[in-house]
């Protein structure tokens, strides 16, 4: 099975896609804003790369420095990696998963887990790196000495900006990346005639490499260390200065203006097809551009970039603070937690994050989004399954940006076909399986050791990320193509469930509890991944009228499979056995899947296992890495709790490098979550928390404002989008709801709360209907 995607980009990772650096006047062009003007701003040049600013069109980011002396754009190209296509099912596994059940069973851990490292585990034992693509330098000559410096992003039109004053000469500097034209524009001015001069070059930090140069263009080729991926970025400047070249760079003089177009192109097409021709591709996508002006290149960004990030707005005040430096904020938030722009930013910011790193047409975001600097990167800069791919796609729905879910959604359909060879060789099962991680080659068996490595739930939770899409859009015709990637994946565990000999429940085994505890059979969030998948598959073939017959096999299952438990310590069980520790302050807080993002275990059905789902927040702590204080954010917003989720935004949103040198859980100057080092699921993750503070929706009725903190006593919301297929506007003063205004988008029943009230009413699909604080309509 090969896929083809047609979405809006046609072979998106062969594209050219083009960075374009112009030196011009800035347009005057009226384009849309938001009410209010969201950036990061700055009074120096980037240092680190966890300083530099981010842009990116999906498939092609970069990282901006904004040096005066020298501007660094370190630029990345999705489908650079290492490796070739590969199958990393490993035959034969299968023969030795009743043994290690067995030895799972008779409570004999460490032999279990030898025996699946040895005979179990993927071929090769390890997945596959991301890699940079390269490196634009530009030196601008006598700028050493320089006054009025300022760095900024604007999330508003998407768009990074340097300006700065040397020798009585105003410079300016613009990036953007645009998406319709593919292309990453940089535009310069001076205020003085003749007064812009710059060399330029092209470098990359791989081995195998070469650059060459000729009239107005330079073309870098790029080779990975082991694997078969190539790559070829060619620049081509246009210039009313005079251009040479020498030493290996362009040289530019007494210039006013300067246009430079950057293609970048590899030759991946898919998982399995390498046979791309970016040598084609690349003159062939510059030939496109290299006659287009910045501001035609500027306005088509803006309106398409506006197009998805003003459907939704927020804000929760501004006590004067918004015009400090970014990293001026972080600071001082850590020491007094009273920003309330920040938090908006942040919620913005993550908005601008997802649009920039997961487009139609695209690869999913990995565990750094698009960006990454290092040939050997944390993780492999992949995709790990057993939380964090999943929450960087939690708050997307929500915040209005539906169709950035799609990468995501071509991920599962790889991963149905590597996890189907996966299920077959491991478990003899149909269907299909992931693992913990994943990288460009779909591998789905489990990798690196397994104590760790054998996780059962990847295909579960990925596929509630398909139901989660219906609930939020009611797209039927969406559901039924995506249906058998949800009835596969149920037919997976529907084969792989076992009877536990301990206890006669269903289990899951071998598995384990990510990332603690081991190898185990009938680890808890397994269950409960496993029983929502099936409840949503049941559900799903219901809306369908389908697959009824295999559907109705699936539902006695269920209350088959071993329940949630409460512990001696009045803990929520992490295990089948009470064993739980409540000294233990680990990262995960895996058993709590059911609170958030699932809802199984929630006030109204199971307020005493949502007490003991508490309680184990409680014993594993507010401290973490940043992508754990942004789930336990969550938590707390689905326990009611707004003022302890914001107790862990004060962390989340302090400075990661702390004054001794070291690095924690918490927020680059770039507002980049450190985990530490740099992961993105953070930035997504708390931004879904903020936003699990304002509504809920997981319980078939839309809440306002259900854990609001004191801290954020005013705000309004606009074009959050709840379950059922509304669309919410909301404003809230002096900590009570002020008005709500709700659009219909299919047409169903909505049901809206809040605090002790209640109502229900019929909906016209495109009508807006509109309540004041106490829930009466206007």
């Amino acid at each position: 099975m090969k896929k083809q995607n047609n979405n809006l980009i046609k072979n998106i990772s062969l594209l050219g896609l083009c960075l374009v650096l112009t030196f011009c006047a800035k347009p005057k062009e009226e384009v849309l804003q938001q009410e209010e003007d969201y950036k990061l701003q700055y009074t120096t040049p980037a240092e680190k790369w966890t300083e530099a600013l981010p842009i990116g069109n999906g498939s092609l980011g970069a990282m901006i420095f904004g040096g005066v002396s020298q501007e660094h754009i370190q630029f990345n190209e999705e489908t650079l990696w290492r490796g070739k296509p590969h199958n990393y099912a490993n035959a034969g596994a299968g023969d030795s998963l009743d043994e290690i059940r067995k030895l799972l069973a008779t409570g004999e851990q460490r032999k279990a887990q030898k025996l699946a490292q040895d005979n179990f585990m993927s071929d090769p034992i390890k997945q596959i790196h991301y890699q940079p693509f390269g490196d634009l330098y530009i030196d601008f000559i006598n700028h050493d000495n320089y006054t009025n410096y300022k760095r900024e992003i604007n999330l508003n039109d998407a768009i990074s900006s340097v300006s700065y004053t040397v020798d009585g000469v105003d410079y300016s500097r613009e990036v953007l990346s645009s998406f319709p034209d593919q292309i990453i524009a940089i535009n310069l001015t001076a205020s003085k005639n003749k007064a812009l001069n710059f060399d330029l070059w092209l470098d990359a930090i791989h081995e195998d490499k070469s650059v060459m140069t000729s009239n107005n263009s330079q073309t870098l080729v790029v080779k990975v260390k082991d694997g078969v991926l190539h790559g070829i970025s060619t620049l081509k400047i246009n210039t009313n200065g005079n251009i040479s070249h020498a030493n290996g760079k362009l040289e530019i003089t007494e210039a006013s203006k300067a246009t430079i177009y950057l293609t970048a192109a590899t030759n991946y097409i898919d998982f399995e097809d390498v046979s791309g021709q970016p040598e084609k591709i690349v003159p062939e996508t510059l030939s496109k551009v290299s006659n287009s002006n910045y501001e035609e290149v500027k306005l088509k960004h803006i309106t398409d970039y506006q197009s998805l990030y003003n459907r939704f707005k927020i804000s929760f005040g501004d006590n004067g603070k918004s015009g400090n430096p970014t990293d001026q904020r972080i600071q001082d938030f850590s020491e007094t937690p009273s920003d309330p722009q920040l938090l908006a930013l942040y919620v913005e910011y993550a908005r601008y994050l997802t649009i920039s790193s997961s487009r139609p047409g695209t690869k999913a975001a990995t565990l750094q989004g698009i960006w990454n600097d290092k040939l050997t990167p944390p993780w492999f800069s992949s995709y790990t399954t057993n939380i964090n791919l999943e929450m960087n796609y939690w708050p997307v729905e929500m915040y209005n940006l539906s169709e950035c879910h799609e990468p995501l959604f071509d991920l599962i359909e790889d991963l149905s076909v590597t996890g189907a060879k996966v299920a077959k060789a491991h478990y003899n099962t149909d269907g299909w399986i992931v693992h913990h991680n994943v990288d460009i080659w779909r591998g789905a068996a489990p990798v690196n050791a397994s104590h760790h490595g054998i996780w059962l739930g990847g295909a579960a939770w990925l596929s509630t990320h398909l139901w989660e899409h219906y609930l939020f859009t009611q797209d039927k015709d969406f559901l039924e193509k995506k249906y058998p990637l949800m009835r596969n994946a149920a037919l997976f565990y529907s084969q792989f469930l076992y009877k536990d000999p301990n206890t006669g429940y269903l289990i899951s085994s071998p598995s384990n509890s990510p990332e603690i505890g081991g190898l185990v059979a009938g680890p808890t969030m397994d269950h409960q991944l496993i029983r929502a998948l099936f409840r949503n598959t049941i559900e799903a073939s219901k809306v369908l009228n389908i697959d009824l017959d295999f559907t109705s096999s699936l539902k006695p299952m269920i209350a088959k499979i071993a329940p949630n438990k409460i512990g001696k310590h009045g803990q929520l069980q992490e295990w089948m056995q009470d064993k739980d520790d409540p000294e233990s302050h680990h990262r995960h807080v895996s058993h709590l899947w059911a609170v958030h993002p699932g809802k199984e275990i929630n006030y109204e059905d199971t307020p005493e296992l949502m007490k003991a789902a508490k309680q184990s927040l409680e014993y594993r702590g507010d401290n973490g890495t940043g992508w754990s204080l942004a789930w336990k954010i969550n938590f707390w917003s689905r326990f009611r709790d707004g003022d302890h989720a914001y107790k862990l935004l004060h962390k989340l949103l302090s400075p990661a490098e702390r004054p001794n040198g070291k690095v924690g859980g918490g927020s680059y100057p770039n507002l980049f979550d450190a985990h530490p080092p740099f992961q993105i699921d953070g930035n997504f993750g708390g931004a879904s928390g903020i936003l699990e503070m304002l509504l809920q929706s997981q319980l078939d009725k839309i809440e306002l404002l259900p854990a609001l903190p004191s801290a954020l006593p005013e705000g309004h919301v606009s074009g959050m989008v709840a379950r059922g297929g509304f669309e919410v506007s909301f404003t809230w003063k002096d900590a009570t709801l002020q008005s709500v205004e709700v659009l219909s988008k299919v047409g169903n029943k909505c049901i809206l709360t809040y605090k002790d009230k209640l109502i229900e009413f019929e909906t016209t699909k495109g009508q807006t209907y509109q309540f004041d604080g106490t829930l009466n309509q206007q």
